[in-house]
């Protein structure tokens, strides 16, 4: 079968490296019966593997081509395939429990993982694979350089752990920057809040993450929520967000 020459507009590194595939997946350690779906299985390098252990895979490839050959490849038992776009896919149709994993497209992968935080209790883990900037920003802890938006939207549903670097050699073409991949375990007893809220209170406080708090997020009463004022959106963990946006509202 002739090689699948990559399209710049999804944003396609096929990772072929026998070491990091093998990696990957003695850190899924995926069980017979798990149920199992993978963003962007490209050329099928790791959906074979995992299909070596899997007795049944779900996989979204936006791509036709490489879907329809992956569909030649498996027979539908074996594997489910989504030709979509996985920033519209209906996570929330999928059975709970699903275990998710996937080399996301760099272009994509801050929204797909907004996706992910949305339906967490649908889950198991997520093991993603990013550029190595995104991983970092994603285990940032708070008051630190790389802690932001993204750290606090994902920390608040997760627990997470980056768990090993992959060169850019190790996929085809080469990006430009190095990956890493990030275990996500949805967390037993995400804060209670309004979700709604909280992400738009995050989402205006990094907005303006240099300014102080009082500032950032004018109209909230920090006192009585025992929160100093006078800190930087960046010194706040999700916790901390989680109070500000405030409980949950009726039948939400």
């Amino acid at each position: 079968m002739n090689a699948h020459r990559p399209r710049k507009r999804f944003g396609q590194h096929f990772l072929h490296d026998p070491g990091v595939l093998a990696k990957i997946v003695a850190a899924i350690a995926p069980a017979a019966a798990d149920c199992m779906l993978e963003i962007g299985p490209g050329e099928g390098a790791l959906t074979r593997l995992l299909l070596a252990r899997l007795r049944h895979l779900s996989a979204i490839e936006i791509d036709r081509d490489l879907a329809a050959r992956l569909a030649e490849e498996f027979p539908p038992e074996r594997l489910t395939l989504h030709c979509a776009d996985a920033l519209v896919f209906d996570f929330a149709a999928l059975p709970a429990g699903m275990r998710v994993v996937g080399n996301l497209p760099y272009n994509i992968s801050t929204p797909l993982l907004f996706r992910l935080a949305e339906c967490a209790a649908r889950l198991r883990d997520a093991h993603c694979m990013l550029q190595r900037e995104v991983a970092g920003r994603m285990v940032a802890k708070p008051s630190t350089p790389q802690y932001g938006r993204l750290s606090v939207m994902l920390q608040a549903r997760f627990a997470m752990q980056k768990l090993f670097r992959v060169p850019a050699g190790a996929f085809r073409p080469p990006p430009k920057v190095e990956s890493a991949l990030v275990r996500m375990v949805p967390l037993a007893e995400p804060p209670a809040c309004d979700t709604v809220r909280f992400a738009d209170v995050v989402r205006r406080a990094f907005s303006a993450r240099r300014k102080t708090l009082r500032n950032a997020l004018p109209g909230v009463d920090f006192a009585a929520l025992g929160i100093d004022p006078g800190l930087r959106p960046e010194n706040l963990s999700a916790a901390d967000y989680a109070r500000i946006a405030g409980p949950p509202q009726p039948g939400v």
